[in-house]
């Protein structure tokens, strides 16, 4: 038998930490990054902080040294938000690296354990099997039936069969265990190893953008691009009228700076990255923070049964005896016949299981038998499992040479490849029915008496003696029928794919509440269909049944071509394509093997298929919080431009209302209004009634962002009011400027609070919970009283006190240019009621 933790002892606890201190951690230290470096070049690159920067040298150059102080003072707080808010979103992320480190199975201390890859040391004993990357180089103990492709290394795309004896018994980290098991001696770790020394460093890949992130880039550029312009149109205009050079360029360089919406791409990466963060903390590993934006578009899921649905406890249930046609209930003790039936079932698992039903099998024969004859046996050639629909077959032999040849797989595999006669075939047929209507998953056993020394090519050509069947029950989560309730009501679709039989998977669907369980597919059946059928087909089949690798990749497929937004659950290798071409492909953080994890976009610690009605509601939530921080960023920065750019182009009394130390302080309460509160905003209570948004909807049509110009506009209407109200009082210009400027921040006040929500009222709102609301709200209030009451702030800003009578106004004013928006939602409520 193979060397367990009994046989094989590997390193002892001491005997490692003197290795890591010998030879450190089993990582490629390729690429040291200095972050704060990178992120303030690519911040001084932003087309914002050049304006800033020359405003504030124009200023000390004209010797307005109190301005230029001010706006050097408002540059470093700017800068030094922004790259705290890069940190925190660089370091959320950094935390998903850690959860997403691959694991690997090591044996210490005589026992096998579970540790990440990174923390493998020189000299440990390491187990790899079929769907693992091998971790570290090193060379081969002990295997079985071992496989490995080799193309990240070589180029080749067909796997090597590697063994102990072989003269070519070495393993590469990196490379992919294509079948088999085995249990090797690491020889070298980290950059020592040879994809370490050829430096195939994962970080030097790029991630591509995102549409929704080019869609925001592309925006930002076009506001730049509108900036400019007007800012030459500012420039030559003011230039004009005063012939001031320098003067004339800073009042232009106020209104480009208005138009610029630098916030939007900051709270985009603010979001997104700690959307991820929020979705680690509530045991969903995402692994690229791109997925954040699609989770809430989803409109179909397909999930595996086994470990997903089901607990993935699989416990012996039944028996069925072919020589004497009768179903068996699991007992203490069995008889020859059911003895040799489960020991035969035993044999055709793996030496060292780690598949649910083949640890199941092994535990049934422990307790059933009381000869142990499995450290008597070697297995000397194996046939993984495959076939459609699949079988696998082991070959043990002892030291008189005895030999035993079993297999098992799907009931249909094992029929092919006996000698049997139409009635023998319909009574086992009967008897998988009967198995699989108990919700049991069904497996047929054979056993066959070959003596020949050269084995066959394939499985299949064993000539088998049908034995019986063996049927595991593994019981619905307790929690699945909510889970699936929660995605009908969300509008979103659920399909069950798994390699099991219809009957055995309908069954269960039934008793977990599933929607339509009767409309079933086999993988054979898909692959016959033409592509216009097929993308009919999936639409209405709900449950899809002794599915293979290429049948889930066209279901797949199919439902993308339907423009569906996919999300697919897998756990083996098989899944990796399927997982691949799914938008939102999810992976089991403990079932699943190496390989799935690296296909999937999303992780769930613990195999929680309820996490992932957590996971959509946080992207919807991320992406509606998203949608509001943008359309208030559209709202106030139009009044901002128009205030600007209206009064100078049409030739009023005080053409230059605000300087770009006015511009920099709205910037400064702007920027966490955006990033700050409405990230923090709880999710709405209808999100999860609502269907799934379009992934083609984004807040750049004209639909989308009609609402927040015309918030803007209105915002706007309220300024100008006031700029003639003053103008027809015969103001001053400080007085004039100080109006509109608290009209601003009061509408501004409102705006945030009216944005938390465009559908509930202002009044539902206020009751949400988050408390940075009032935080900002407040803080926003109090510099804004002493810039108004303490002299050397409304000298240095040019602003004059306020009758109580004109500060009423201007909040008045600020309240009816935004508040009428939640007419509009009680009009929006109506509609849906």
């Amino acid at each position: 038998m193979a060397p367990s933790n009994y046989s094989l002892r590997g390193l002892s606890d001491a005997e490692v930490t003197q290795s890591r201190e010998k030879n450190g951690f089993n990582s490629l230290d390729h690429q040291v990054k200095n972050h704060f470096i990178t992120s303030l070049i690519e911040m001084i690159k932003e087309p914002m902080f050049l304006l800033l920067l020359v405003a504030t040298s124009i200023y000390f150059i004209m010797g307005d040294f109190a301005d230029g102080i001010f706006m050097t003072v408002a540059i470093i707080l700017v800068s030094t938000i922004s790259l705290y808010q890069e940190s925190k979103s660089r370091n959320a992320i950094e935390e998903l690296k850690k959860l997403t480190q691959p694991k690997s199975k090591v044996i210490r201390n005589g026992e096998i354990i579970e540790i990440p890859s990174e923390e493998i040391v020189l000299g440990d004993c390491i187990q790899t099997e079929e769907g693992t990357f091998i971790p570290a180089d090193g060379f081969i103990i002990y295997s079985n039936d071992f496989s490995v492709n080799e193309s990240i290394l070589t180029g080749e795309s067909l796997a090597v069969f590697k063994n102990e004896k072989a003269e070519m018994n070495t393993v590469f980290q990196g490379t992919i265990v294509s079948s088999g098991l085995a249990i090797c001696k690491v020889t070298a770790i980290g950059n020592q190893t040879q994809l370490g020394k050829i430096g195939k460093s994962l970080e030097s890949i790029s991630e591509e953008k995102t549409p929704l992130q080019l869609q925001i880039a592309n925006f930002v550029k076009k506001m730049s691009i509108i900036g400019l312009v007007i800012f030459g149109i500012v420039w030559a205009i003011n230039f004009y009228n005063s012939r001031v050079l320098l003067d004339s360029l800073l009042k232009a360089l106020t209104l480009a700076m208005s138009i610029i919406p630098e916030e939007i791409p900051v709270a985009f990466s603010t979001f997104m990255a700690l959307g991820a963060w929020r979705l680690m903390k509530m045991g969903i590993i995402v692994k690229h923070t791109k997925t954040v934006e699609t989770l809430g578009s989803a409109t179909v899921i397909c999930t595996d049964k086994t470990g997903t649905i089901t607990e993935n406890k699989m416990s012996l249930a039944q028996l069925y005896l072919f020589s004497t046609n009768q179903l068996i209930t699991t007992k203490e003790h069995y008889n020859e016949a059911e003895q040799e039936l489960i020991s035969l079932s035993m044999w055709a698992s793996e030496p060292i299981p780690f598949d649910g039903m083949e640890i199941a099998l092994h535990e049934s024969y422990s307790k059933s038998t009381l000869n142990d004859e499995r450290p008597h046996y070697k297995l000397i050639h194996e046939y993984p499992l495959s076939g459609k629909p699949p079988m696998m077959t082991h070959i043990f032999e002892n030291k008189t040479g005895n030999r035993i040849i079993a297999a098992k797989g799907a009931t249909e595999a094992l029929i092919a490849c006996s000698n049997l006669s139409k009635d023998q075939i319909q009574r086992i047929n009967e008897a998988n029915e009967a198995m699989s209507k108990e919700g049991f998953r069904v497996l047929a056993v054979g056993v066959s008496l070959y003596s020949g020394k050269e084995f066959p090519k394939t499985q299949q050509e064993f000539a088998f003696e049908f034995k019986g069947l063996v049927a595991f029950y593994d019981p619905p989560k307790a929690n699945i029928k909510k889970v699936f309730d929660t995605f009908y009501k969300a509008g979103i679709q659920v399909k069950i794919v798994t390699g099991d039989n219809a009957t055995t998977t309908s069954t269960i669907a039934k008793q977990i509440g599933f929607k339509n369980p009767e409309n079933t597919l086999n993988g054979d059946e898909l692959m016959t269909i033409n592509e216009a059928s097929l993308k009919e087909k999936v639409m209405e089949t709900t449950i899809f049944t002794r599915m293979f690798p290429e049948a889930k990749l066209k279901i797949i497929q199919a439902l993308k071509e339907n423009n569906q937004i996919v999300a697919m659950t897998g756990d083996g290798v098989n899944d990796g394509p399927a997982l691949k071409s799914a938008h939102i492909g999810i992976a089991m953080g403990k079932k699943g093997t190496e390989i799935a994890k690296q296909a999937a976009n999303l992780i769930l610690i613990d195999d929680d298929l309820s996490k992932m009605t957590d996971a959509i509601a946080m992207g919807r939530k991320i992406y509606i919080n998203l949608k509001k921080a943008i359309q208030y960023i559209i709202s106030i920065h139009i009044p901002i431009v128009l205030i600007v750019f209206i009064p100078l182009v049409l030739g009023w009394i005080y053409p230059n209302i605000f300087s770009p130390v006015h511009i920099i302080f709205l910037e400064i309460i702007m920027g966490p209004t955006c990033s700050i509160i409405y990230e923090n905003e709880p999710m709405e209570s209808n999100l999860m009634l609502e269907k799934p948004r379009p992934l083609t909807n984004t807040f750049f049509n004209l639909k989308e962002i009609t609402i927040s110009i015309i918030q803007g506009l209105a915002i706007t209407l309220g300024l100008l009011f006031v700029y003639q109200h003053c103008v027809q009082e015969n103001a001053s210009e400080s007085v004039t400027r100080t109006f509109v400027f608290l009209t601003l921040i009061a509408s501004n006040v409102f705006l945030t609070l009216a944005n938390r929500s465009f559908y509930y009222s202002i009044f539902t709102t206020i009751r949400y919970k988050n408390n940075l609301v009032l935080v900002i709200i407040g803080a926003t209030i109090s510099i804004t009283s002493l810039l108004l009451v303490v002299p050397f702030f409304s000298e240095f800003f040019m602003f004059e006190a306020l009758s109580i009578g004109q500060i009423g106004l201007s909040i008045l004013v600020g309240f009816v240019s935004v508040m009428w928006l939640e007419i509009y939602k009680i009009f929006k409520r109506s509609i849906r009621e």
